[in-house]
């Protein structure tokens, strides 16, 4: 049976806080071997000082872009740019948010959630003795879908994909492609206990320890496509536009 249900009384974070401590302090059931402890990434960030001053947000989002993949103006002028960020992620301003954050400051994605997420993993292990594993969330928009849900944007000590390629369904058939990615699943299926505004920023998985594994298991990094397989690197109007330049430039 699957449980999931989100941490109450963990505090406003703090550059140099330990999420450690006060995960566990938050704890009023024991963590168990094969629990998931899935955080969201603003708490990470604020407790790794990932805090910006700037008064200019779409100046921050400038400097955590490595590559703009479509910019839309809507009809009261505002701009939303979707560009990859340092991390590989492709997302509306590049992950930077200016929520619940300081006036005049906004914060950033962790610098390797990865990372952050065997560090969690592994104070959680040493200080408990039971093995867990730990996901770090962001919300994101999806391609071809309105709305948002979170996503995994760093893991340690979890399979991040469930394999069934080679396996068979129901009815027999091989199964080629099939590989959900169960990370991103416990991400938005942990953001409808944790809430957006509900100041619960950590929620518990139970029931998935097939999952957890060592700390030296891919993280969410490889859930990122390699660009030579993105079928999707650009924006429509960009994409047009380039193949029209492309084309003029090569008629004459």
């Amino acid at each position: 049976m699957l449980q999931i249900w989100a941490l109450d009384g963990i505090p406003e974070i703090s550059p140099g806080d330990d999420l450690v401590r006060m995960i566990l302090d938050a704890t009023t059931e024991p963590l168990r071997d094969g629990d998931i402890v899935v955080v969201t990434s603003k708490v990470v960030s604020k407790a790794e000082g990932r805090i910006l001053r700037a008064d200019d947000r779409e100046d921050a989002i400038t400097r955590e872009t490595v590559r703009l993949v479509a910019s839309r103006t809507s009809p009261t002028g505002h701009v939303t740019r979707i560009v990859e960020n340092p991390l590989g992620i492709v997302s509306a301003a590049a992950g930077v948010d200016a929520s619940n954050t300081p006036e005049g400051t906004v914060l950033l994605l962790p610098v390797d959630p990865d990372a952050s997420a065997r560090a969690l993993a592994t104070g959680l292990r040493s200080a408990t003795g039971v093995h867990v594993g730990v996901i770090v969330t962001d919300t994101l928009g999806r391609a071809w879908r309105e709305g948002q849900t979170d996503h995994a944007i760093g893991a340690g000590g979890v399979h991040v994909f469930e394999d069934l390629r080679g396996t068979t369904d129901a009815e027999g058939r091989p199964l080629v492609v099939t590989l959900p990615c169960v990370a991103d699943e416990l991400a938005a299926a942990t953001d409808l206990v944790k809430g957006k505004a509900a100041r619960r920023p950590v929620a518990i998985v139970r029931g998935r320890a097939d999952l957890v594994g060592d700390l030296d298991l891919p993280g969410a990094r490889s859930i990122v496509r390699d660009p030579v397989r993105d079928m999707f690197r650009q924006g429509a109007d960009e994409a047009y536009a380039e193949g029209f330049a492309a084309g003029r430039a090569a008629a004459g």
